[in-house]
């Protein structure tokens, strides 16, 4: 589920008056774990609240990713808004390091998006690629997935690593400077596009 999908309108506070402003879905010009204030807003608003337009009837999808065989392993009964979250948490959880154990920023790289003739040539290079559909003629591949294929996955020199459960996340086993994480990420980059031909962007803010 994308949130431009359910997404009504946000309140957002201008840093350098003080002023508020309504963003209306069109307003805000989402994309795929994007924004306009990840691009030309980026930095002057600090978001206040966010109001979201919900179905009263839902429309559960349990095909993204491993939902469907998280929910069996449950053993979910009766498919409901709860049970996802549940099975998702669940997920996240197995997956995801503690921020209270090794410090880390989540996913750290979003997940390419490429078309058919892209997906082709990958199928040539590896052909059990793992992808999801994303819109007409667009697919998603998962960025952990290219990383670990490049070697990555629970991958550790002194205190900056790949953590060894999701080669998505980066983690700080302690004293690791930014730069050193940054420079991770550089060498993660660069290998993926060297084994794949897929530039890797990175999910979180550099400053």
């Amino acid at each position: 589920v994308e949130v431009k999908d359910i997404f009504h309108e946000l309140e957002a506070l201008y840093l350098e008056d003080g002023m508020s402003k309504i963003f209306g879905s069109k307003d805000c010009d989402f994309g795929y774990r994007d924004s306009v204030f990840k691009r030309q807003l980026k930095g002057q608003f600090a978001i206040m609240n966010v109001t979201y337009r919900l179905k009263k009837n839902p429309v559960f999808n349990i095909s993204y990713g491993a939902i469907e065989k998280e929910l069996e392993r449950m053993n979910t009964k009766e498919l409901s808004i709860k049970a996802i979250s549940d099975a998702v948490i669940s997920i996240r959880t197995s997956k995801l390091p503690n921020p209270d154990v090794i410090g880390n920023a989540g996913s750290f790289f979003k997940n390419p998006v490429i078309d058919q003739n892209e997906l082709i040539e990958l199928e040539k290079i590896e052909n059990n690629i793992p992808y999801h559909a994303f819109g007409k003629n667009s697919y998603k591949i998962p960025a952990g997935w290219l990383i670990e294929q490049c070697g990555w996955k629970g991958y550790r020199n002194r205190d900056t690593g790949c953590y060894d459960k999701q080669a998505l996340v980066l983690v700080n086993y302690g004293n690791a400077t930014g730069q050193e994480i940054y420079d991770l990420s550089e060498k993660i980059k660069i290998s993926v596009q060297e084994k794949f031909g897929i530039e890797l962007e990175r999910e979180v803010n550099i400053l």
